[in-house]
């Protein structure tokens, strides 16, 4: 039998700590908490073997911090760093573990009140690293014999594809509409470009007095409740509310841990329903309910199959045309250090923008080629896949269809964060997510996703010969 163990810490920052997801360096302090954030670890062990799968309620990881995380916890836990990994759930209610907006080797010169235009801030930042850690270490500690459960529902109404094509093809991203003031609603979309995945997943480990130990949840949608009503409060958004609701209905030990899907083209409300409001508390409910009755539907049986691979996926990146290159350096130029709005008291947009578009440069000069890192685990019948960075849901879809695992559970925005990964044409209609800019989030050529698709395939391939 499989041994594991479960453990979270609270990882809540205090009043006035940025709150990264806005995508412009726009300052978001945290002025109202309304839940409480989680790090949360899970350790299971299988013949002398272990791995880690750590997730936190937060914005984004850069790949300093997973490295720290890693290299620490492999060294006071007897873990390989490859077997360790680390998600956060893209809550944009949340800090960022990790500078996210421009490139670690951008030439950023900012006064240290400003430090969150890069889109975290170092004293937070610090805190965490020492707190994951801690977490792990206190699931290393608590495992247990178990067995494992496992189970999938449909639920409709949660997630939907946020990418409308306008009328001459073109892309834009829906809002939630009031009907007085669009009584015939969004007449600009034609059609929505994309689908949506309605899969909730749950994992589940029982001890031996048929006790719950751990379970993991996985569903895909970017959690953006709060981010829309109320920019400065600090929220766990859907996955912390599920979580949440998950430990209502079986109380007591370790609450579950929540692993977001690619949902880089996904938004939690719909398109053409008038005076729809978000609200992260009534989806992780509707969530916590499907769960349940996926539970209460679920057979255990004994496991002792654990395995992993990783690999690294070069990926090319966009060209940026020579007019766009020649105009972010002009700006630059005139501004090197920074271009402050006195008016809006914040940073310049165009300058931020161009920034971003030297960050593709930096990137580039680092690594010719985007060193793109895969992990994939086998836990009994099941595969979690670790992905960088924000992939479009199709290939998601793609890479659970026709698995060979009974259940795949996707986490996303893992290791560290790369931007935007649209299908091929998705970027040929541009966006949001392969905008003409040219930005730091929006960096690979075309067809990248299906070059990531086809290398999990492979290894969940191998990994369920």
């Amino acid at each position: 039998m499989i041994r594991v163990g479960a453990a979270q810490v609270d990882i809540t920052p205090p009043l006035g700590t940025h709150l990264s997801g806005d995508g412009m360096g726009i300052h978001r302090p945290v002025k109202t908490i309304l839940d409480p954030l989680f790090a949360r670890a899970l350790v299971i062990e299988s013949d002398g073997r272990r791995v880690c799968l750590l997730a936190m309620d937060l914005l984004c990881v850069t790949l300093e911090y997973t490295q720290r995380i890693r290299t620490e916890a492999a060294r006071r836990f007897r873990l390989d760093p490859d077997a360790i990994l680390v998600h956060v759930e893209q809550n944009h209610s949340s800090p960022s573990l990790g500078a996210l907006m421009l490139d670690p080797d951008f030439p950023f010169r900012v006064p240290p009140d400003k430090e969150y235009i890069g889109g975290a801030e170092t004293r937070y930042c610090e805190s965490i690293v020492a707190k994951a850690v801690e977490a792990i270490g206190k699931a290393c500690e608590d495992t247990r014999p178990v067995q494992m459960g496992w189970g999938r529902a449909a639920c409709e109404g949660l997630a939907f594809n946020r990418r409308g094509v306008r009328t001459d093809g073109t892309i834009c991203m829906p809002w939630f509409y009031k009907s007085d003031q669009m009584p015939l609603g969004p007449t600009h979309i034609r059609y929505i470009e994309g689908p949506f995945d309605p899969e909730v997943g749950v994992l589940c480990f029982r001890d031996e007095a048929m006790r719950l130990k751990a379970t993991v949840l996985s569903f895909s949608c970017h959690p953006v409740n709060m981010y829309a009503t109320d920019k400065f409060a600090c929220s766990g958004d859907w996955p912390g509310a599920w979580a949440a609701a998950m430990q209502e209905y079986f109380q007591g030990g370790c609450g579950p841990m929540v692993l977001n899907g690619c949902c880089g083209n996904l938004n939690p409300w719909p398109q053409f329903t008038p005076d729809f409001v978000p609200d992260h508390r009534r989806m992780g409910r509707a969530l916590a309910d499907m769960s349940r009755k996926v539970m209460e539907r679920m057979t255990f049986g004994d496991t002792d199959r654990l395995d992993w691979r990783t690999r690294k996926v070069m990926l090319k990146y966009r060209g940026v045309p020579a007019a766009r290159q020649k105009e972010a350096d002009r700006i630059l130029k005139e501004h090197p250090d920074m271009k402050w709005d006195p008016v809006r008291n914040e940073v310049d947009g165009e300058w931020f923008m161009a920034a971003s578009t030297k960050s593709v440069e930096y990137c580039r000069k680092r690594w010719p080629e985007f060193p793109y890192e895969i992990q994939v685990f086998r836990v009994g019948d099941a595969a979690l896949v670790s992905l960088p960075g924000e992939p479009f849901v199709e290939g998601q879809l793609e890479i659970k269809t026709k698995s060979p695992a009974a259940i795949v559970c996707v986490a996303h925005m893992s290791t560290q964060y790369v931007g935007y990964i649209p299908t091929r044409d998705g970027a040929a209609r541009g966006g949001h997510e392969a905008n003409d800019v040219y930005t730091y989030w929006a960096k690979f050529e075309p067809g990248s996703l299906d070059v990531i698709v086809k290398n999990v395939k492979e290894m969940i391939g191998e990994l369920f010969i």
